[in-house]
């Protein structure tokens, strides 16, 4: 908790001068960012001054384009500033990814910056560390820029201050007059966005060295290069803008944000019109031509001033040397002394050498003092190299080339690096940090994908708890009727199992609902063929049995089990089919004995009357029957017996 108020969450990002964290504004219940100065920078009341008033200055910025500043102040010591998050990325990752960028997209990014620039330049305030790291993208495309005034406030880092001596700001946007300690003004962040601009439309930064003074001299001494040197088909009109934009005379650039602004608009329309060659508009822009007078010392320790004993003893030899001219060599030598005119006559040989080996001690001095000073400013940080992409076997031996070591921060999945490759650093490519300190690391565990797991056969509930365990979620279930599966058995998923998938797969889920049930038909009266026709359409199984029947015709449906209801695909339904009434053959009892006769037409289902003939003698035989012998009659009918 920093100043019980701030609750500090994650870091984000680490640089040479400060650590930002994602924090949580307990007060006011908001997601904030907080930058913590390093501790020997917090401990430097110079540096503490600056920085509350340049804070100051930046919260009374009000612009959409610029990252609001909410709080500033000390926590037992620890010097922090309280800022707008802004979540996305930086305009450094935007070039590490995309760049070279359309022309007409680089304008547009431009656009915004110069836009947020010309706020803070009406305003009164010099950015003075303008570069890609301190453009923010947010997720919805709009850019702010951040650290207004930060850099300002640091008084032994990388920029040229008037009073201490020492660059401030990032030196591969840092304008000529910084580094001849010229003072600043609004056109040194023009000159800063120049360079921004052409590194959108190259992907390459304009002046590139061995080491920052290297690159601080090419400042003073070169000019930026065309974009279209480097990217064909770049209008000259552009290359006319960037130009003016970085002229090393800062007369001839745009006085401010704001007016560059214009330009920049005014470039915008004749690419969007298409207009690929406006030798006017190139005129309007190009820097007029202007006496530049190259400074008359070109070492690249003249970046540095000198502290004030040194400078005395340098006036003191200029003056003894009053007679001695100082011409420079091109190619930014050392002054060397040549002899002008001297009327005195009576100059002894003597004292020319005493005043020469003089002059040549103290520019040894001189030189000493600047070495002295770059090492305790500059020369006290090192270039983070490009890491990013790279194997972390890589990573380490380029970090060890340049006097560094690495330090994995962080593992993380990543869809586009490989395994064991460096996602980012921190400090970013092209930041500081101190000699023989440590780059921080973001490395890829790969792909992230995750195995399905078999789930067919389960319960839905132990189905969906082996998804989350394999780290995966599933859909809303669909239900559907299966004959195989008892309701609530997972019969099917959408993705084989075994398969690898991205962790924001949902996997589909199909559940047994059981099997589907079916209305029974009601057969009975039917015809045989017409019955087991239905049952079959019904998906239903006919099982036939067949009876006689006096009341039911041959062939037709008496009667099925079961009536109704429902029943499932295959199940068999009982119909029973009648034959029709039965009949018998009828025994011949003619002659025999009553009783007799009765017995036997009884046992085969008939029914027995008798009465007497007319020829009656009362023998009790049968001399007639009613359905003659072999005849068929159906069962249990009635046979009469005439009885004589």
């Amino acid at each position: 908790m920093l100043d019980g108020r701030y609750r500090i969450e994650e870091r984000i990002a680490r640089g040479g001068m400060a650590t930002v964290y994602t924090a949580v504004d307990t007060r006011l219940d908001r997601q904030v960012a907080v930058k913590v100065m390093h501790e020997g920078l917090g401990a430097d009341q110079d540096f503490a001054d600056r920085f509350v008033r340049e804070a100051r200055a930046s919260a009374r910025l009000n612009h959409p384009g610029v990252v609001a500043v909410f709080d500033q102040g000390e926590d037992e010591g620890t010097v922090y500033l309280v800022m707008e998050y802004v979540a996305g990325a930086t305009l450094r990752d935007v070039i590490r990814k995309e760049a070279p960028l359309t022309p007409a997209r680089a304008l547009a990014v431009m656009e915004q910056v110069l836009q947020a620039l010309g706020a803070a330049h009406q305003a009164g305030l010099v950015h003075r560390d303008v570069k890609p790291e301190n453009v923010l993208i947010a997720p919805t495309g709009q850019i702010k820029v951040a650290d207004f005034g930060l850099a300002r406030a640091v008084t032994s880092t990388t920029a040229v201050t008037a009073t201490a001596g020492v660059l401030i700001g990032t030196i591969s946007y840092v304008a000529p007059e910084l580094v001849l300690h010229q003072g600043t003004d609004a056109r040194s962040d023009v000159y800063a966005c120049g360079v921004l601009l052409f590194e959108l439309l190259t992907g390459r930064k304009p002046h590139e060295a061995e080491n920052p003074i290297q690159v601080a001299y090419k400042h003073v001494h070169e000019d930026v290069p065309a974009p279209s040197s480097f990217q064909p088909g770049i209008p000259h009109y552009l290359d006319a803008l960037v130009a003016r934009a970085t002229a090393r005379d800062r007369d001839l650039r745009p006085t401010d944000a704001k007016l560059m602004l214009q330009q920049t608009r005014r470039v915008a329309i004749a690419l969007g019109q298409g207009i690929t060659d406006d030798p006017d508009l190139v005129a309007d822009l190009s820097p007029t031509t202007s006496i530049w007078t190259e400074p008359t010392v070109a070492e690249p320790w003249d970046i540095l001033v000198f502290e004030d004993q040194d400078q005395q003893a340098t006036n003191q030899a200029a003056r003894r040397a009053e007679h001695t001219a100082v011409t420079p060599v091109a190619g930014g030598g050392p002054p060397v002394p040549r002899p002008g005119p001297s009327t005195a006559q009576s100059r002894s040989a003597i004292r020319s050498r005493r005043g020469a080996v003089l002059l040549v001690l103290v520019l040894l001095l001189a030189v000493v003092a600047a070495l002295a000073g770059w090492q305790l400013g500059v020369g006290r940080y090192t270039d983070v190299p490009e890491v990013s992409g790279l194997s972390l076997t890589e990573a380490d031996a380029m970090a060890a080339a340049a006097g560094l070591s690495v330090t994995v921060a962080d593992e993380r999945f990543d869809e586009a690096v490989p395994l064991d490759h460096v996602i980012s650093s921190s400090p970013e490519a092209g930041g500081s940090v101190l000699e023989g300190g440590s780059i921080e690391v973001a490395v890829s565990l790969g792909k992230e994908r995750y195995r399905v797991p078999d789930v067919v056969g389960l319960p839905l509930p132990e189905a969906e708890a082996k998804i989350r365990d394999a780290g995966l979620t599933s859909t809303e279930p669909v239900d559907k009727f299966n004959r195989r599966y008892d309701a609530g058995v997972v019969t099917d998923i959408s993705i084989a199992s075994g398969s690898m998938v991205k962790p924001d797969v949902q996997l589909e889920l199909e559940v047994s609902k059981g099997r589907l049930p079916i209305d029974v038909p009601d057969t009975s009266g039917r015809a045989r063929a017409a019955a087991e026709r239905l049952l079959d359409e019904a998906r239903l199984v006919a099982v036939v049995d067949e009876v006689y029947d006096d009341a039911v015709p041959s062939g037709r449906v008496i009667s099925q089990e079961p009536d109704g209801g429902t029943a499932f695909k295959g199940d068999q339904i009982m119909i029973v089919v009648s034959l029709g009434p039965e009949v018998v053959e009828v025994p011949e009892v003619i002659a025999a004995g009553v009783d007799a006769a009765t017995d036997e037409l009884e046992m085969l289902g008939f029914v027995v009357e008798t009465h007497h003939s007319d020829q009656y003698l009362g023998l009790g035989y049968v001399l007639e029957q009613s359905v003659s012998p072999g005849d068929a009659a159906p069962y249990g009918s009635v046979i009469v017996l005439s009885l004589i």
